[in-house]
């Protein structure tokens, strides 16, 4: 194969793969009903003038499915760590008992998991955009590539059988994130 066309193919993975994963860092933030420290995962706090990621202030924990809690590594912080989960508009209402943060996940309402549903397709037809789009970039790039007309060919059905793939892959992913958001 063309080293021009390898390079294209490759180039279109990898953007591919940037779409797949920016997915599956944007279905980590839509809860599924049990406590994750992940769902604080978006939380800036105000450390010294600076926004910091939550996670670089405290320690976040689960004791159990329904609790986080926050141990802020400077008790001076409980306040603007509680601020900063108020900011991120989670949805959670933190409480300060003087040490820790504790933060109560309500069950999730009916209406709300079809939200989230909702939402979490949103995401998935955003990343199959995203790989049409390296497919069609990839696509362009091949016609402009000075190689013999059957090696376009074959350059643009690998194209497609790697957008299918990519597709199915995530296709599968909103399945699974769909019957965690929906169990209840």
């Amino acid at each position: 194969m063309n080293e021009d066309i390898q390079f294209i193919l490759d180039t279109t993975k990898e953007s591919m793969d940037a779409a797949l994963k920016h997915l599956e860092k944007q279905l980590v933030n839509i809860r599924a009903g049990k406590a994750s420290p992940s769902m604080l995962g978006s939380v800036m706090v105000d450390y010294y003038g600076s926004q910091t990621p939550l996670s670089q202030v405290a320690n976040v924990n689960t004791p159990d499915g329904r609790t986080i809690t926050v141990q802020p590594w400077e008790k001076n912080m409980l306040q603007e760590i509680e601020r900063g989960i108020m900011y991120a508009n989670l949805g959670f209402n933190p409480m300060n008992n003087g040490d820790t943060i504790i933060i109560n996940v309500p069950p999730l309402t009916e209406e709300r998991r079809r939200d989230l549903a909702k939402q979490a397709k949103t995401e998935a037809e955003d990343a199959k955009i995203g790989v049409r789009s390296a497919r069609k970039d990839a696509n362009d790039e091949i016609k402009k590539a000075d190689v013999s007309e059957d090696l376009q060919k074959n350059a643009e059905i690998d194209v497609q059988k790697m957008t299918d793939t990519y597709v199915t892959k995530i296709d599968t992913i909103l399945d699974n994130k769909e019957k965690e958001i929906m169990t209840v």
